[in-house]
């Protein structure tokens, strides 16, 4: 979970992918959007699929970031079917974490109060209504918000300019541009061409217009109606043939559409030809494989590819040649995320291929795999959630999002499979506590209670079990303990008739979170000492971590300082001992606290911030927020007001990310409001502000460094001085690996921080120094160590 500060900083301002291909074209229609932007509230971008609808909203998004200080949010619409979710996917796109239970669009108005933000909405037409109402309600609650929509149909509210995305031209062949040809002159060449021979000379090395090719790059771009993608599917098929063949092919197929509807576009049955045409190039085995990688969305890897798409027809072994076919053909997409290799269908051509299968009577059955597949990839989680590959488990989730929800969608749409869903959204608890999806995570728990019916016996009774347990779990981290108690009772009642010892304990467990949150310490710490010893007995490390970890905080609450210390330190030990993480860095924490009571701020200052770097590179926002108040109340005790001041200015903009003041710790607000008052006291009421507003405006990178440095209370957040502003000991070493040719994903790796962190750092670079591009930072960094090197902030 990534923390957006409050104010203009946010972790990553211009949430936008960067361009991995040229721009071609587009001049006319990138400054009339532009141009629209300026004065319009909602702009939507129209036309045929496949036209660049998106490409040219990234690009306008992209070169209008300085008129949208506090944020450009791209929202990808395609993999998304459920019209319900739509506000849901807009919050998770704004990395805002729902931890309240209330509606989404409430969250978004509330996190983009006064903000002048972008929100791009990509690829609508499905969700056509729906985006409709969200934007119409947006931009009527947000007086400085604007939306940038990508559609084949105009969202038709009041308050939308629409700008129609014609394809690209392509110039006729005339007779002033053969005698030119003729001559020898080079070949005067339409935007249409430049992307064919951009496109081309990427897959064939050398190739480029010529006097002897012009003429057929044309046609074939003319026959395309100068389509963006129909163009580089085209281009791409220059592998296996030569500019004529790939014309003579074009005209097959275009004869094949004579007995099409009439009723359609011209431009939308030249698409359907090239995908008919791309699809017969294809192998049997090949057009069978993608047919069935259409049932996933948001991507997929080689070893999902394996197990849901092999049998009947493909063997599993074949599965990597015909990936591997279908990325040469450009059917699917290669991408490359933490060292490994994903890969997706652009929606035009999933479109396309779920039409295939739907034809073929297989969709059913492919559905059923894929969601079955899922629900083994939760159970695996879940069953490594406690041990070394934890973190890695973490990222796998999230990078699945979009196939976990289809899985459930499925399981959920099907009565016989109610209990399967159920097992599997209970199985993915950790994957909704610590990410952006809590209240989603929550809607599918509730879900999945409603539809299967209680049971009191078997395996379908201990499902409903864990399933209260985990809504229970939900619930008390979004501060609703009266729904919690409720999850509780019956979950306890069902635990005792199954005779469930492990359920049991869990019910004890968070029966004792629910007794914090009422106040009552003392009944706390009964019920985690009673879990605890139930853990013990039932060998779950997971549940004993935890039972200790909530022991420690509940003896911290009642100033019994030495038992919080022990416990928090035995939650450590019995992480270390499995090699376990993030139960590890809420154990550290917990001791952090218990020392501070003590009063050993040095060493509960380290284990803090131990436990706000991995945090930060998880991406725990209420973990990390809970970090920073603990290192507030240390330097409050420290005499230390003025950095106190700032990291609470910190801290308040990542709780109001979250949506709750010291979400899951709201049991500690007497210590946040005395090192608050203790502050104002000592800087007056006017400093205190101050401070604070200078901590909430750091952006995110800077604000964690300044809250991990060891410098006193005069260090002063970092200055913007100009193009020729020093950096902080961080950014010049990410300058100096954006200088050495890596990419995020390098940069993170190396210093071991998240790539979002990474790129927050590099945004950051960018605007102080005043650049627009990595090269720039490469050549002033160079300038500065071969001029005056002695200039560098250290």
């Amino acid at each position: 979970m990534t923390a957006v500060l409050s104010g203009a900083s946010t972790r990553r301002p211009s949430g936008l992918p960067a361009e991995v291909t040229s721009f071609v074209g587009r001049r006319h229609e990138a400054a009339e959007a532009k141009r629209l932007l300026s004065s319009a509230r909602v702009v939507t971008l129209t036309g045929v699929g496949g036209v660049g609808k998106t490409r040219l909203a990234l690009r306008v998004a992209a070169d209008a970031r300085r008129q949208f200080p506090d944020g450009i949010w791209l929202v990808e619409l395609a993999p998304l079917d459920n019209p319900e979710l739509l506000a849901q996917a807009v919050v998770e796109s704004l990395e805002i974490c729902d931890l309240t239970h209330v509606p989404a669009l409430d969250l978004l108005v509330d996190h983009l109060a006064d903000r002048q933000a972008l929100i791009v909405l990509d690829n609508c037409e499905h969700l056509l209504r729906e985006c409709a109402e969200l934007a119409d309600a947006l931009v009527h609650a947000l007086p400085q918000l604007t939306i940038l929509a990508t559609s084949r149909q105009a969202l038709g509210i009041v308050s939308e300019q629409v700008l129609n995305v014609a394809p690209l031209p392509v110039r006729d062949l005339s007779a002033g541009s053969a005698i030119s040809l003729m001559s020898g002159e080079p070949p005067v060449e339409s935007d249409a061409i430049r992307l064919f021979a951009e496109r081309a000379a990427a897959v064939v090395q050398g190739f480029e217009v010529t006097a002897a090719n012009q003429e057929a790059v044309e046609a074939v771009c003319r026959r395309l109606d100068g389509l963006p993608l129909a163009i580089e599917l085209a281009a791409v098929r220059l592998r296996a043939l030569s500019v004529e063949q790939v014309l003579d092919r074009l005209d097959d197929r275009f004869r094949l559409l004579t007995s099409g509807s009439r009723a359609a576009f011209p431009r939308q049955r030249t698409l359907r030809a090239l995908m008919d045409w791309s699809y017969e190039l294809c192998t049997g085995q090949e057009r069978l494989l993608w047919q069935r990688v259409s049932v996933f969305t948001g991507g997929l890897d080689l070893e999902a590819a394996e197990e849901v798409c092999s049998g009947d027809g493909i063997a599993a072994t074949d599965v990597l040649d015909l990936v591997t076919g279908l990325v040469d053909k450009s059917i699917l997409v290669r991408e490359e995320q933490r060292g490994a290799v994903r890969y997706r269908l652009l929606e035009t051509i999933r479109q396309y291929g779920k039409e295939r299968l739907a034809a073929s009577s297989q969709e059913r059955a492919m559905r059923r795999r894929h969601g079955e597949y899922y629900r083994s990839v939760a159970a695996d989680a879940r069953a490594e959630l406690f041990g070394p590959t934890q973190v890695t488990w973490f990222a796998r989730l999230s990078d699945e999002q979009a196939n976990l929800r289809t899985a459930l969608e499925f399981f959920f749409s099907e009565p016989c499979e109610y209990a399967k869903g159920l097992a599997m959204t209970t199985d993915l608890l950790y994957h909704w506590i610590k990410g952006y999806y809590l209240g989603e995570g929550r809607r599918w728990l509730e879900e999945g209670l409603a539809l299967e019916p209680a049971a009191c016996e078997g395996e379908q009774g201990e499902t409903r079990a864990r399933a209260l347990c985990a809504a229970a779990w939900v619930t008390i981290v979004q501060t609703d303990s009266a729904a919690a108690a409720a999850l509780l009772e019956e979950a306890g009642r069902l635990a005792e008739e199954l005779g469930s010892e492990e359920t049991l304990a869990y019910v004890i467990l968070y029966q004792g979170m629910v007794a914090v949150c009422r106040g009552d310490a003392d009944t706390a710490i009964k019920l985690h000492q009673e879990a605890a010893e139930r853990q013990r007995c039932s060998g779950d490390p997971a549940g004993l971590a935890l039972a200790l970890i909530q022991l420690s905080l509940a003896y911290s609450l009642v100033g019994e300082a030495l038992p919080a210390v022990t416990f928090a330190e035995q939650a450590m030990a019995v992480c270390d001992a499995h090699k376990e993480g993030w139960h590890r860095a809420y154990a550290m924490t917990a001791l952090g606290i218990g020392l501070w009571r003590q009063g050993e701020s040095r060493r509960a200052t380290a284990l803090e911030k131990d436990a706000l770097r991995f945090d930060d590179a998880l991406g725990d926002a209420p973990g990390l927020g809970m970090c920073l108040e603990v290192l507030a109340w240390i330097a409050v005790q420290e005499k230390r007001h003025d950095r106190a001041a700032r990291i609470l200015g910190i801290a308040d903009g990542v709780w109001r990310v979250v949506g709750v003041p010291l979400s899951g710790f709201g049991q500690f607000t007497i210590f946040h409001d005395e090192c608050v008052s203790r502050a104002q006291e000592a800087l007056g009421e006017q400093g205190y502000r101050s401070a604070a507003r200078e901590g909430a405006g750091l952006p995110y990178g800077e604000a964690i460094t300044y809250a991990l440095q060891e410098e006193s209370s005069s260090a002063k957040p970092v200055e913007r001085t100009g193009r020729l502003a020093p950096l902080t000991r961080r950014e010049t070493e990410i300058a100096g690996l954006v200088a050495q040719g890596l990419s995020n994903k390098e940069i993170a790796g190396t210093l071991i921080i998240s790539q979002r962190t990474a790129e927050g750092h590099i945004e950051h670079i960018l605007n102080k120094l005043g650049f627009n591009s990595r090269a720039q930072i490469a050549a002033w960094l160079s300038e500065r160590q071969g001029s005056t090197p002695a200039a560098r902030t250290t």
